[in-house]
């Protein structure tokens, strides 16, 4: 739409502090480090996977890998609103069906195997459900995701094998939340 008169269109205001999505594979860290970011640069985090139960965005359970069965409408349905003013920290294990406006900095933690094994068999996955995300993180599979879901500018791929390393991929994100505020006011 465009206006013959010169009067300037309407535009959706931009948002003064950014969205940033932390995925990965379960056990690289996600739900650490977005807590941690959060704390960090004051943003307010939503754990997708624990608002997928709390308000029933799923189309019931997955007995065999001890997970719900993921509704992506109901899920961006829920968001919508909240993502609008920015500000917004998510973590979830997968991205691609996350509307790409949404988002200003896409993070896809990476961790090594045995990194992700030790995790995820301390929380007390089943060998099945461990090996699915042993798979999906030799893979790639999250990542390749980002890469086909948001353009490269705004993916942050970062190594969350340590806690030194959680230490620096946080100091990371926040001087990346700094200066879109800055440049943003």
């Amino acid at each position: 739409m465009s206006s013959d008169d010169n009067t300037p269109l309407p535009t959706s205001s931009p948002r003064s502090s950014p969205n940033i999505l932390i995925t990965g594979t379960p056990g690289t860290g996600k739900t650490t480090a977005a807590g941690m970011v959060a704390d960090a640069a004051g943003l307010e985090l939503v754990t997708v996977g624990d608002l997928i139960k709390q308000r029933n965005l799923h189309d019931g359970y997955n007995e065999e890998f001890d997970t719900y069965w993921l509704n992506e409408d109901k899920v961006v349905d829920e968001m919508e609103e909240m993502m609008a003013g920015g500000g917004m920290c998510i973590d979830f294990h997968t991205c691609g069906f996350f509307p790409e406006r949404w988002f200003d900095l896409v993070v896809v933690l990476r961790a090594g195997t045995q990194q992700v094994y030790d995790r995820l068999k301390s929380r007390g996955y089943k060998q099945n459900k461990i090996e699915e995300n042993l798979d999906c993180e030799i893979m790639q599979v999250v990542a390749d995701e980002a890469r086909e879901s948001y353009k490269a500018e705004i993916i942050m791929e970062l190594t969350s094998n340590t806690i030194e390393d959680m230490e620096d991929n946080v100091e990371k994100i926040v001087a990346f939340v700094n200066g879109f505020r800055s440049s943003h006011k």
